[in-house]
């Protein structure tokens, strides 16, 4: 058996990977890269693979039998059809089942609501592909506050727009495991699975990071229009939007969600403060 997991480069996609070997061994995994080269790391085949470029993935899906789409990071519209590229490519080398890497959120109403739409349609172009499927939609991940701990000390704060909403946190080590299991085990199949942890504010997440990293960091509110200006500036404006639109989004519940964590690892999801701590190591 072979499995590819296109993306394998990424952080989820390199997570699903090491999770992989460890449950069938680096013989049967496939890593797909846009750059080769990024996905040396990982210790398996490396074969290349373009969102963008259908023939990449007519050679890369080759004596495949299953294969883990991670989701793109492109605009909206260009990611539909950068999925397609790899149904399409999948259907016509045989592979017999796709593992979706979609997300929870609000079709709706939010500055996020497009990225959601667009996975939607992709989860829509899967189940109508006449393979076998699983989706997970992700929650959001909690490295990035961690990631960016430096900049919250030298604030002496964590500053969004998120307000009182809770948000069920999962963290990449966490869906690795869970798309492992998802990949390899049958009684998953046709299932759609909301992969989350337990939720919480802002304010929890702060006295969490404090009380691993021996910070003194403070939650700190604001509105949207502010919140979405300032990460603007950072970030540009695809980006900028995006992330204002989650924070927006936790503020009015799109990711305080029933989680199907368990059902799909076969344990509980991991505790935020556990996560911190696994991230610190």
């Amino acid at each position: 058996m072979k499995i590819a997991v296109t993306s394998a480069s990424g952080k989820l996609g390199g997570s699903i990977v090491k999770h992989l070997i460890k449950e069938v061994g680096k013989e049967h995994v496939i890593a797909i890269a846009r750059t080769p080269e990024k996905a040396k790391h990982l210790g398996v085949e490396i074969r290349k693979g373009d969102y963008n470029n259908r023939e990449d993935f007519n050679l890369a899906l080759k004596g495949i039998d299953i294969v883990l789409l991670v989701s793109g990071m492109d605009e909206p519209q260009k990611r539909i059809i950068q999925h397609r590229n790899v149904i399409e490519a999948a259907k016509s080398n045989g592979v017999k089942k796709i593992v979706y890497t979609s997300i929870v959120g609000a079709e709706e109403n939010n500055a996020f609501s497009p990225i959601v739409q667009s996975n939607r349609q992709t989860e829509k172009d899967i189940i109508s592909s006449g393979l076998e499927w699983v989706i997970g939609r992700n929650g959001i991940y909690i490295e990035p506050d961690l990631e960016y701990l430096e900049t919250y000390v030298k604030e002496g704060e964590i500053r969004n727009c998120a307000g009182e909403g809770k948000c069920t946190y999962t963290s990449r080590e966490e869906l690795g495991y869970a798309y492992a299991k998802m990949l390899l085990e049958e009684k998953h199949n046709g299932k759609t699975y909301n992969l989350a942890g337990n939720a919480i504010t802002q304010s929890e997440l702060v006295t969490y990071i404090n009380q691993i990293y021996d910070t003194q960091l403070v939650f700190n509110s604001i509105s949207f229009e502010e919140y979405a200006t300032e990460r603007k500036a950072a970030l540009g404006d695809f980006m900028g939007t995006i992330i204002a639109g989650i924070y927006e989004g936790i503020k009015e519940g799109a990711y305080n969600v029933s989680s199907d964590f368990e059902k799909a690892a076969d344990r509980p999801h991991k505790s935020p403060l556990e996560m911190i701590k696994n991230f610190k190591g």
